[in-house]
């Protein structure tokens, strides 16, 4: 790894959002005067409560959650206690008869208080096994923690409360029909009356989510950029994703918050970590914190693993009973809400953007049926159904039968058999699309790797979706197994990785003026952190070391404008937003966007008909260029001139439309959003649009720009390339622009250049000469 022979500024702020001549602005307020929400010294955990209380729709259903948090833990050890200590199951199971009944007296019936150990008895068993005792020892700690923190909770919520009635003047009753909208522009405007904040008295939309995810955006960044450990080859497996709710509460822990991270508070970065001097120094100090933090976590193994594994039962005991196909139902993975996260996006949006990519996704997946797999299930239900009929038929002549011994245990494992094969037979009256149901997923989730693009139908695009979109079964081993595989990530994976995440921090911290240090890709700014194959191309200043992957600066930034519609953004990205919103919006005749359901007719509606309102008519003005496919033929690639190769695809009532091969996916996106009941929203036809130029641009330009990360867990004299990572599949390429832009003119592209001692290789490849760019030396620091 190249040595840096300058020294390192922080990039600057990349605007400031202060009104103009209230840089020097001095606030006086009379001591009288001052309201209890003047100067609050934390605002992140402020805003973070405010927002916390909004979601959980008010003081009382807050309490009740805090309150049967705790409850849970109590009943969860007393019950597990219980049943291992103070029950006899040689009489529960019948193997014996009860205390009180006489050798030659025949047992009419069983209780369960015959079953149940006496008092002392169960008291002795406790007491004399130290496992059980250091248990209900470590237990007991661990509620009084939690109780102390629940008071301490409550009485920051009760501030909230009075917050929220005295100067929202929104009651808990009203609280959970206001939109966070709403509460936010009341933030805004107590802000300029009572100054919560001293140091600018204008906040901005942007200021607020900067605070509440200051430290989310950091980990979006670090999953953007691959730089935490969460690819593993496994031998058999092959690549496979563990990202587990323990593992990020580690990773958390050792850069953010915990004792002795990065952070100085919840808003300052150290001054140790801001300078290039000693990094590594710091990086070998880090290597340190990790090692403890992962030896404390394979100490802990034994009691969190039984603690998972009785909590997973008590929870997923009953709805396997009830519901056994719920485990085979899918969800979106800890690494797949992670990954498709913009930067600045609260919780609450990004659950509504993925419960409308929910049902688009299971119709996607369910599209992968395994022949071999079909077979078995169906001979395995067969089999198992014939003998559970038999079984309920003989219970209906006489009931007596479920007295015989394990007669109602086969029929439940029966049941249960039969349900679990069911998952594996596929529909044969469903049609499948594998191409337009992939593009009706990017609608709604905005982020998809460019091979993805016209492979919809191959199982390698499927196998790499399905780590985004796992079984929750897969989710429920995974949570199960982190205990044990969390101390080895740390100590095997994390560690090597310790320069690289010094030099993140350092690269990409920028201080703001009334929010305090935030990661540089919070703030969305094309020129530091775009990509060239993205628009607006000819904008972006980054490297390929500052470059965000998968165009997350941009469509980050198009989501936060469209969702706050009040927010000023600088001038050169509110120029980009502009230009993209009257693109968008001219694109369709009349100004459709307006109005996203008039995007959206019947496909019953006169499917023959050449009329404004036809969808293929009226759409067809989206097109960019011609690759959409058909269902018959996806992977097809089709000519753009060549417009009138017809294919037919059939239609939900009957019959077929034509689709010519060169119309847009925006038409095969916007009719399976009507069939599935998913219409595209604001922000979702400005991600397809900007996806469309995105992959017009990929075209376009042939040359890449890669950048190699190499290994920072050797010694300084010996870090070299062997340990370089390998680019995430997930990711899309960084892909350099030579193209015509619709929304820019082009601009002769930046030279490539090295920061934070990461090595910046540059790979143009053209396609006549075949001639590679060489390695780029590190140079000087551009502020």
């Amino acid at each position: 790894m190249a040595e840096f022979s300058t020294g390192y500024q922080r990039l600057p702020a990349s605007y400031t959002d202060t009104p103009p001549g209230e840089h020097d602005l001095l606030v006086h307020v009379a001591d009288g005067s001052k309201s209890p929400w003047h100067h609050i010294e934390n605002l992140d955990l402020f805003f973070t409560r405010i927002y916390q209380l909004h979601q959980k729709r008010g003081f009382l259903c807050m309490l009740l959650s805090e309150m049967f948090e705790l409850v849970q833990l109590v009943f969860v050890v007393t019950f597990t206690t219980f049943l291992f200590n103070c029950v006899d199951y040689d009489i529960l199971f019948a193997n014996k008869v009860p205390g009180g009944v006489e050798p030659g007296q025949q047992v009419v019936k069983v209780t369960l208080p015959d079953a149940l150990l006496p008092t002392h008895t169960c008291t002795a068993r406790i007491r004399d096994s130290p496992l059980m005792v250091t248990v209900l020892l470590t237990a007991a700690v661990f509620w009084l923690h939690r109780l102390i923190k629940f008071i301490y909770n409550v009485c920051c919520y009760w501030e909230i409360r009075a917050f929220y009635r005295n100067a929202l003047n929104i009651s808990m009753a009203e609280l959970p029909y206001r939109s966070w909208q709403e509460v936010q522009a009341r933030m805004l405007q107590v802000q300029r009356e009572q100054l919560m904040c001293i140091h600018k008295r204008e906040l901005t939309e942007l200021d607020i989510s900067h605070r509440i995810l200051r430290f989310t955006n950091y980990m979006v960044a670090m999953l953007n950029k691959s730089l935490l450990p969460v690819r593993f080859q496994l031998p058999l497996l092959g690549e496979v994703v563990f990202l587990s709710r323990g593992l990020r509460y580690n990773y958390e822990l050792i850069f953010l918050w915990g004792p002795g991270s990065l952070f100085l508070n919840q808003w300052s970065l150290k001054a140790e970590y801001k300078r290039a001097a000693g990094r590594h120094q710091l990086a070998q100090k880090l290597r340190q914190r990790i090692l403890w933090v992962g030896l404390a976590n394979l100490l802990l193994c034994p009691l969190v693993l039984v603690w998972q594994i009785l909590y997973a039962f008590f929870s997923y005991g009953e709805v396997l009973k009830r519901q056994p196909g719920s485990l085979g139902l899918r969800c979106w993975s800890l690494y797949g809400r992670s990954y498709l996260r913009h930067f600045n996006e609260l919780d609450h949006q990004l659950q509504a953007r993925l419960s409308q990519g929910y049902k688009p996704a299971t119709k996607y997946m369910d599209g992968f049926p395994s022949p071999l797999a079909a077979v078995i299930a169906r001979n395995l239900a067969f089999f198992a159904g014939s003998i559970l009929a038999v079984l309920i038929a003989l219970t209906v002549y006489d009931e007596d039968v479920l007295a015989v011994e394990h007669v109602l245990t086969a029929g439940t494992l029966l049941g249960l058999a039969v349900t679990v094969c069911r998952c594996f037979i596929p529909d044969q009256h469903v049609w499948r699309c594998p191409e337009q149901l992939l593009q009706l997923v990017l609608t709604h989730v905005h982020y998809m790797p460019d091979h993805w693009q016209g492979n919809a139908h191959r199982y390698e695009t499927r196998d790499q979706f399905a780590q985004l979109f796992q079984y929750k079964a897969v989710c429920i081993v995974e949570e199960l197994l982190s205990p044990l595989l969390t101390p080895l990530v740390l100590i095997f994976c994390l560690r090597r990785r310790s320069l690289e995440i010094i030099d993140f921090f350092r690269n990409f911290t920028v201080e703001v003026v009334g929010v305090g240090d935030t990661c540089s890709f919070a703030q969305m700014d094309v020129r530091r952190h775009g990509h060239p194959a993205w628009p607006p191309t000819g904008v972006s200043q980054a490297s390929a070391y500052q470059q965000a992957e998968g165009g997350k600066t941009e469509l980050s930034l198009v989501q936060f404008a469209l969702s706050n519609p009040h927010w000023l953004p600088p001038p050169h990205s509110s120029q980009l937003i502009h230009q993209l919103m009257d693109r968008v919006a001219h694109a369709q005749p009349g100004g459709a966007l307006a109005q996203p359901h008039s995007l959206v007719v019947s496909p019953l509606a006169a499917p023959d008909t050449d009329t404004e309102m036809e969808p293929a008519a009226s759409l067809r003005s989206f097109t960019l260029h011609g690759h959409g496919q058909s269902p018959q033929t996806h992977g097809r690639s089709q000519d753009q001139g060549q417009g009138q190769d017809q294919a037919t695809v059939p239609s939900p009532g009957g019959g077929g439309r034509s689709l010519s091969s060169g119309s847009s996916v925006w038409e095969g996106q916007l009719l399976s959003g009507l069939v599935l009941g998913t219409p595209p929203t604001h922000v979702s036809l400005h991600a397809l649009y900007m996806h469309e130029l995105h992959h017009q641009q990929v075209q376009a330009a042939p040359s890449r720009h890669v950048w190699y990360r190499h290994g920072s867990d050797s010694s300084e004299g010996s870090e070299g390339g062997a340990d370089a990572a390998p680019p995430s599949p997930l990711s899309s390429p960084l892909t350099g622009s030579s193209g015509t832009d619709p929304l820019e003119p082009t601009r002769p592209p930046l030279p490539p250049r090295g920061y934070g001692g990461i090595t910046v290789v540059a790979r143009s490849r053209d396609l006549e000469t075949g001639d590679e760019g060489s390695p780029v030396t590190p140079g000087p620091r551009d502020t």
